[in-house]
């Protein structure tokens, strides 16, 4: 038989004295009354001939549905089937999947809530363990109903809730064990009854504040570099670094003890080829008429010394996916520079897939007609002093199913270095149709086959891994025999918050101690700008402009490689101060290589703050609200030591400390604590720079 909530009990009728939420006997009968009347006075309307309107939540906006798992469904569940709980088959409703979180907007114009609730069959028994939920229904922030844990093939739990007055009805699935593979929801037959001459429908709202972060912008007029402040390169290999710098032209550029091989062009352009392997560190100076800047710069010249810092740049599979041309990049090319983003360090340009032509007759990949002549467009990137990256797969066909390098490992690797790339992207797609091997082997085989290859040509390509976790990749790809710089940790990214909270504060979090200078963990591509990201067509993203904020502030503290996905051409203010902000960046690319861990968290309230060590012995501080509402974030000082160098103690005492995103000075604290708004973050930077 189906069970039944009405008001603030979690309670079948037999167990009212015991609610979940500890409530006097007496109030919850007179919620139970109150639910019950709001639903008999609108039958009696109804009955009466009154315009009660009723809406089915599946009818509302379901773009800002959070959810776990795939996209919310209109009278279907989340895989598409009939929804079907239990015995019951309903014709209508939502279906989700845990974790989900759905926010409507009443006005004051709705009376109830109500809904059928529970796991759909479609999870077949032999899955029946592993999905188990618990439905919840907040009304302006208030618990007014909670199911009992729901499993597949129990019977459907029906929930009533007063709206009378109500400006916020907020739903929530939540799972209950880590295991949500068959978490699918549904909420059956779910709808608002609106009061009698409502004019106001109920309105789905984005998760998280919506208002626009303050943060700085601009440049000052005078010189300054950013940046890397140290880059890595093979002895006998083509060397291009473009000097990240800002300042009112004309801006003159000095490099003084450059290696024996390298020259400086008068647009601050560094090429040539470093002759011995060792480690040199060269003066930069920048001056104009204002004043004069100047800056280490550590060029470490070695066997497998790329990626000292993680990559910055843009990758075409967001901005235009199958569609990405020629023209595409070379536009790319031109707003990187134009934009400011390469004076703040971004410079590599990356085409993804769909570039592939057929094999010719000697077994050498070409280009399609797209992409009439790749060498004469690496060429003009290189012109501007920015990287070419490029992409395929170890499998037969890339994941538009176009040809890749399967048994032609060597020819591409030869290609690549006569075209001039300096990056590739290496796909698992295709490779689990000829995989052979068992065990981790099975997964290192492909890019340890790469890699050899890659060694053999007189080019340095920096090596990025994409076989989104499998095998623990962390653990073996840094070293011999793959030596990759970054390696995926997860499953692509979209602009969602979910998918932001999955691939960044749940996945990166456990695997700070695989990451430094040469090996990075990437949790994927930017989510920031003017693109399609995974959900086309383009669009500016999703995410909330203080979830973007969070996005590129966790991105830069875990040392995440910094690849755009947005159409670089179409770039507005916020995006381009966001991505522009040359303290944050300082962070991601601090030579230290030390990726931010959690050091303390509030689970129940959804609290984070993230540390990691800089190299000038401060240490760069970063407070998320990943909760609903607007909340204080706290820290001691003593927090840090769990992320302090070796020979290295926490701060005591007053610390200066510096908001990053305002650049602002906030004096002097003994710990820190700021008002974080949902789904928002702050970042400082702790203590004093040690001098040297």
């Amino acid at each position: 038989m189906a069970r039944q909530h009405t008001g603030d009990s979690t309670q079948t009728a037999s167990t009212l004295a015991a609610t979940t939420f500890n409530k006097p006997r007496r109030a919850f009968l007179k919620s139970v009354a109150v639910a019950s009347a709001v639903a008999a006075a609108a039958d009696a309307a109804q009955a009466a001939g009154a315009a009660i309107r009723k809406i089915s939540i599946a009818d509302l906006d379901l773009r800002y549905v959070l959810q776990g798992w795939g996209k919310p469904q209109k009278d279907r569940s989340v895989g598409g089937n009939p929804l079907r709980i239990g015995s019951k088959t309903f014709s209508h409703g939502l279906g989700t999947h845990a974790t989900s979180a759905m926010f409507i907007a009443l006005h004051k114009q709705a009376q109830l809530f109500s809904s059928w609730v529970g796991v759909d069959r479609e999870i077949g028994p032999q899955r029946w363990r592993h999905g188990q939920v618990i439905f919840e229904v907040k009304v302006d922030h208030k618990l007014r109903a909670k199911s009992p844990v729901m499993k597949p093939g129990d019977e459907p739990y029906h929930i009533a809730v007063d709206l009378a007055g109500a400006k916020l009805l907020q739903l929530f699935v939540k799972p209950v064990a880590n295991d949500v593979g068959a978490d699918n929801a549904d909420w059956a037959d779910a709808v608002i009854t609106m009061a009698p001459g409502a004019t106001m429908m109920p309105q789905t709202l984005p998760l998280g504040d919506t208002s626009m972060p303050e943060i700085a912008s601009g440049d000052t007029p005078l010189p300054d570099f950013h940046g890397a402040r140290v880059v890595g390169c093979t002895p006998g290999r083509p060397f291009l670094f473009k000097v990240p710098y800002t300042g009112q032209e004309p801006v003159k550029i000095k490099a003084d003890n450059l290696p024996a091989g390298l020259i400086l062009s008068q647009d601050g352009i560094i090429t040539g080829e470093v002759q011995q392997a060792g480690e040199y560190v060269v003066t930069l100076t920048a001056s104009n008429d204002l004043g004069q800047a100047t800056r280490k710069l550590t060029i470490i010249a070695g066997e497998h010394k790329l990626a000292q810092t993680p990559a910055m740049g843009w990758n075409s599979w967001n901005a235009f996916d199958v569609q990405v041309n020629a023209k595409h990049v070379r536009d790319t090319a031109d707003a990187m520079v134009a934009s400011g983003l390469a004076a703040k360090g971004f410079n590599y340009v990356n085409i993804d897939d769909t570039w592939e032509g057929p094999r010719d007759a000697k077994g050498n990949i070409t280009t399609n007609k797209k992409f009439p002549d790749m060498k004469a467009l690496v060429d003009y990137v290189h012109s501007k002093g920015l990287r070419f990256g490029i992409y395929s797969s170890p499998g037969p066909k890339t994941c538009a199913g176009y040809p890749a390098c399967y048994q032609h490992e060597q020819q591409d690797a030869d290609t690549y270095a006569k075209w001039g790339v300096d990056y590739l992207k290496y796909d698992w797609c295709s490779y689990g149709s000829v995989a052979t091997g068992a065990g981790v082997e099975r997964f290192i085989k492909p890019y340890a086959t790469m890699r050899t290859a890659l060694d053999k040509i007189n080019r340095d390509i920096f090596y990025s891994l994409c076989q989104y976790g499998m095998g623990d990749v962390w653990k073996w790809a840094a070293g011999a025999p793959v030596y990759g710089n970054s390696w995926r940790i997860c499953g692509d990214i979209n602009d969602s918050w979910r998918s932001l909270v999955n691939n960044g504060f749940k996945s990166d979090a456990p695997l700070a101690r695989y990451a430094g200078p040469g090996h990075w963990n990437d949790p994927d591509m930017m989510l920031v700008g003017y693109g399609k990201f995974e959900d086309g067509p383009l669009h500016n993203s999703h995410l909330t402009p203080w979830q973007q904020l969070t996005h590129v502030t966790l991105w830069c503290m875990v040392a995440a490689p910094l690849l755009l996905g947005c159409d670089l051409t179409r770039l507005d203010k916020f995006t381009t101060d966001l991505i522009t902000n040359t303290e944050v960046l300082d962070v991601n690319q601090d030579p230290l290589g030390r990726q931010a861990q959690p050091v303390r968290i509030d689970t129940g309230r959804s609290l984070q703050v993230w540390a990691r060590p800089l190299f000038d012995g401060t240490f760069a501080v970063a407070l998320f609200n990943l909760s609903y509402q607007k909340r204080k974030v706290s820290l001691l000082w003593a927090d840090l030591a769990k992320v302090a160098p070796a020979g290295q103690s926490a701060p005591v005492g007053s610390q200066p400390v510096r908001d990053l995103w305002k650049r602002k000075d906030l004096g002097s604290h003994d710990g820190f604590a700021a008002m974080v708004p949902s789904h928002g973050a702050v970042m400082i930077k702790v203590g004093k720079p040690v001098e040297g």
